[in-house]
């Protein structure tokens, strides 16, 4: 058992996921990339360690990023990460639900039922998932910490804003999963005393999800989730962040 850091990031072998797993092996933790296709997960696992020996702090044995097989929309999968987990370190101390799709970017008056549960698969039922097999393993922590990733597309205050880029996009499936898993979060975080569960938004970053028409680099794009994942054990709980600070629900 590794007394590092624990911290777990799913969908992680690309993009916004990728880059927080490498930040958090630069702190010296002990990083598991979860990753659907095991494959992509192990060479993104295996760059990120290379890398964290060639240019991060050392200390201790081993490698700092484990790839982790795992499919956030599988209870089967899910229930498999989770005993691995136990099996081979006994406790998680951050949970990171990053993995998200877009989903169909029909006209909303166009968009079915099938359409909507396929987003909600993955961006609302995949966090309710890790939360249900990795909160007896987060109880361990001394210092437990949950980040939600969410978007200014899931907050009425930000998409009714006429000032706001956010207003001027229409859509249904993904917009309205980020406003379920933004209160998701809020129900997480007064069930666990003690926990620190917050949601972030990463801003308009560059990413496979817009096509990468984003305009902040995905270092940018990971700076919220980081700066919640690292939180203080008296910092913030039951929150929505961006890289600069509290964004309304």
């Amino acid at each position: 058992m590794t007394n590092t850091t624990i911290a777990l990031v799913t969908g992680a072998n690309k993009g916004i996921g990728r880059t927080v797993a490498a930040r958090l092996a630069e702190l010296g933790w002990t990083v598991l990339l979860g990753s659907r296709d095991p494959e992509r997960g192990a060479a993104a696992a295996a760059e990120l360690t290379a890398r964290d020996r060639r240019d991060g702090p050392r200390g201790g044995d081993g490698p700092r990023v484990h790839v982790i097989e795992l499919d956030v929309t599988s209870e089967t999968s899910v229930r498999a990460a989770a005993k691995l987990v136990d099996a081979e370190y006994g406790r998680l101390d951050v949970l990171v639900n990053n993995a998200g799709i877009g989903g169909s970017r029909a006209a909303a008056v166009d968009v079915g039922a099938d359409e909507m549960r396929e987003v909600y698969e993955t961006n609302v039922f995949g966090p309710v998932r890790m939360m249900r097999a990795f909160v007896p393993l987060l109880r361990r922590s001394a210092a437990p910490r949950v980040v939600m990733v969410s978007s200014g597309m899931g907050s009425l205050a930000v998409t009714t804003d006429p000032a706001r880029l956010e207003s001027t996009l229409i859509g249904l499936p993904y917009p309205s999963s980020k406003t379920a898993l933004n209160m998701v979060t809020s129900q997480y975080a007064k069930a666990l005393p003690g926990f620190r569960v917050n949601a972030a938004d990463p801003g308009y970053t560059a990413t496979d999800l817009n096509g990468h028409n984003g305009h902040q680099t995905l270092a940018e794009g990971s700076d919220a989730i980081v700066a919640l994942a690292t939180v203080a054990p008296d910092g913030p709980t039951g929150g929505f962040f961006d890289r600069a600070g509290p964004v309304p629900w």
